[in-house]
């Protein structure tokens, strides 16, 4: 049972998530186009090229590939761009100048990056925003801490995202641009808390945990 997050599964975290990207940007652009302006999905692709590149000179330290992420959403356009470089930054710093993180400082970590959103965005779970994934994700990665193990505890958050992403489609947005088409914007998931909820299935399939099942039938 591996109870940390080493430098090669923090590797496999982000390449795994690069490679989601890819291959559903224009999914996610889509719901974007429907609720909000569109440009999510191109955005996250574009910081997903940044992050390629900056996975060359990244250090090999488990915090390595975080650092290399959080430097590129800082550079993407958007208001979920500076959202998420804070987020991938709290992991980042977790794993500065280590070989892993161990499990509670994941999940410390995680929490402090979903605080530094909330802090940031103003947003809170039920506003149909990134949080309803991210904060249900948070506690159930916090909630696992005691069982050591390192793929349970990324499965039970992925898990909590994709049904937090997937109840967003029955909220009305409160905040952003969705918040512009009020109730027009109900049945449709938000974009931000679906991508919340591949993050962290791309987390717990680094880590030996298999895939989601809503992210399986997504």
């Amino acid at each position: 049972m591996v109870s940390a997050l080493d430098a090669a599964r923090a590797r496999a975290w982000v390449d795994g998530f690069v490679a989601a990207v890819e291959e559903r940007h224009a999914e996610l652009g889509e719901l974007d186009r429907r609720i909000g302006d569109g440009d999510f999905g191109s955005n996250l692709r574009s910081a997903a090229r940044r992050i390629v590149a900056n996975l060359e000179s990244a250090p090999a330290t488990a915090g390595g590939p975080f650092a290399a992420v959080s430097d590129a959403f800082m550079a993407t356009g958007g208001t979920s761009g500076p959202l998420l470089g804070m987020w991938f930054r709290a992991l980042a710093k977790a794993g500065a100048d280590r070989d892993e993180i161990p499990l509670a400082d994941l999940a410390r970590a995680v929490a402090d990056g979903v605080a530094a959103i909330q802090r940031l965005g103003g947003a809170q779970v039920g506003d149909k925003t990134m949080l309803d994934a991210f904060v249900p994700a948070a506690d159930a990665l916090a909630g696992a801490v005691d069982s050591g193990d390192l793929a349970a505890a990324l499965a039970a958050a992925a898990e909590a995202a994709a049904a937090g992403a997937e109840a967003t489609a029955g909220l009305s947005a409160r905040l952003g641009r969705s918040s512009y088409v009020g109730d027009a914007a109900r049945g449709v998931p938000d974009p931000g808390a679906s991508a919340v909820a591949m993050l962290f299935d791309c987390g717990a399939r680094a880590a030996g945990a298999p895939p989601t099942r809503k992210e399986t039938n997504a």
